[in-house]
Parts: C-alpha cells; structure tokens; sequence
C-alpha cells in the first residue's frame, strides 16, 4: 500500500576520499566537556548578572527609603520645641504644636517607627541597627564633635546614625553604608 522506503546514507567527497556524515566517538568524546565547559560559563556569568541586577535595584531602594525617613526626620528634629527623652533606641519630641512625637526602633523586627496623635507609620524596614545621641551645640575644640548633652532638657544637637541591610537571593548583604545625621534644633534657646 505504501511504496517502500529506501534508506540510504550520506555521504560526502573530502579530498578525493568518501566519508559517510555524522559524527565519530572520538569527536563525541571531544565536543561533550568543551560544551559542558562552555554551558557552566555561562550560567556563572548568568548567576553574577543576576546578583549584580538584584543588588543595583536592592541598593536604589534601600537609598530611596533611608533618604524619606532621613528627610522626615530632620525635618520634625529642626521644628521641635526641644526633646522630652531620649534613649539609645527611642526619641521623643515636644513638636511645635505641643504634641509628642516619638522615633522608636524594634531590633527584633528591624524597624523604624514614628509615632504622632496616635497615627504610627514605619520610617525603615530591614534595620539592623539605629543609636540616638544627644549633644549641646558647643563643639569640642579641634574636632567637628559637640559634647554630651547631661539631660534631654539640655540637648541641642541629636546625632542619629542607623545600618539597613537586605537578603539578596538568600545572603544577607549590608547593601547600604551607614547613615549619619546630625541635627541642631532651630527653636531651642542657645
């Protein structure tokens, strides 16, 4: 019914001398670790690529979100009448409307909150570490330091200083430099 099918092989002239196509054990032999070789080349270029990318967009956002809180910050810091109390991990402000506002950081879950009229809102996520100082406006002489303030009462000055870190494809990779700000409040008396 079918008409029957010849199978033939090719073959070429090379040099006057007839070869059949394909490839001999040797040539295998030979081609699958240049391959292999090749392949794991380019799955490590891949595999940096990728970190790189994961890390150029983890360091853009973490700069992003340092720069935010860094403004909100130094901006209430500024307008505050004078600082109520102060802590290692805790801030607290009398603003210019009398209200409280408080900063506090949680270790544990690596956080920077703000607390005003009952209305909290997270500053910064991925927070491995944030220290409050309080200083008088005086500088030590010779250096760009001020003194330590006794009291929250005498303070002037805060110096705040926080690390934010990410996990980038399972590592955790500090991926921002530590941030410094130093603050003089505007409405406090010298």
């Amino acid at each position: 019914m079918y008409p029957a099918m010849d199978l033939k092989t090719t073959s070429i002239e090379l040099c006057g001398v007839r070869r059949n196509c394909g490839y001999t054990l040797a040539e295998v032999l030979i081609m699958l670790p240049v391959a292999a070789l090749c392949l794991a080349a380019l799955l490590t270029v891949s595999l940096f690529a990728t970190r790189s990318f994961h890390a150029l967009i983890n360091y853009a956002e973490l700069s992003g979100k340092n720069r935010y809180a860094a403004n909100v910050m130094i901006r209430e810091i500024r307008q505050a009448n004078r600082v109520d109390s102060c802590s290692a991990n805790v801030l607290v402000l009398v603003d210019s409307d009398g209200s409280s506002i408080s900063y506090t950081f949680n270790a544990t879950s690596g956080t920077l909150t703000r607390l005003k009229n009952g209305v909290s809102k997270v500053l910064l996520t991925g927070c491995d570490r944030l220290k409050f100082d309080l200083g008088e406006r005086n500088p030590v002489e010779g250096t760009y330091d001020v003194y330590p303030a006794a009291t929250a009462a005498t303070a002037k000055v805060i110096d705040i200083s926080w690390l934010c870190s990410r996990t980038i494809l399972g590592v955790k990779q500090n991926s921002e430099s530590v941030q410094t700000a130093r603050v003089v409040i505007r409405k406090q008396g010298t």
